[in-house]
C-alpha cells in the first residue's frame, strides 16, 4: 500500500488554492485555481496535499454536508527553519494561531488555519531519531 495524497474537501476552492500555493509556497500540479481539484507538492518529499471541491464530492457520494464542522483534519509540513518560514508566510498573509514554540525536546511547531479552518502544523525537527 502507498499513500497517494491527503485530500481536503473545501467550500471556497479559490481561497484555499491561494493559501496552499501562494501563502505556504507549495507547487500546484496543474494550475486549476478554480477547481474542482488540484494537487500541491512541497519542494522536498513525495507526499502531497490535494484540494477537492466539497460540493462535487457531496454529489458523488450523496452524504457529505455542505460545510464541515469542528476540526476535521491536520496537515503537517516539515520545514528546516521554523522561525524564518513563519516570518515569510506571515508576510504573505498567514495568521499564526500558535507558536513557534517547543512541542517536545525533538521538535518545535507553529499552527495556523487555512481559509476553510483546517489546521496546518509546521514542524522543525531538532533531533532526528537514531
Amino acid at each position: 500500500m502507498e499513500l497517494a495524497q491527503v485530500r481536503l474537501l473545501v467550500t471556497d476552492f479559490a481561497a484555499c488554492y491561494r493559501f496552499y500555493g501562494e501563502v505556504l509556497g507549495l507547487k500546484p500540479q496543474s494550475g486549476a485555481s478554480e477547481g474542482p481539484y488540484e494537487k500541491f507538492s512541497p519542494a522536498v518529499g513525495s507526499a502531497g496535499i490535494a484540494l477537492q471541491d466539497r460540493a462535487m464530492m457531496a454529489s458523488v457520494l450523496g452524504e457529505l454536508g455542505a460545510a464541515a464542522t469542528g476540526y476535521r483534519s491536520l496537515v503537517v509540513l516539515r520545514v528546516d527553519d521554523l522561525d524564518a518560514y513563519c516570518e515569510e508566510i506571515v508576510g504573505r498573509g498567514a495568521v499564526l494561531v500558535h507558536g513557534p514554540a517547543a512541542m517536545t525536546d525533538r521538535m518545535r511547531v507553529a499552527h495556523l488555519k487555512d481559509p476553510e479552518g483546517n489546521l496546518v502544523e509546521l514542524q522543525e525537527w531538532l533531533l532526528l531519531r537514531g
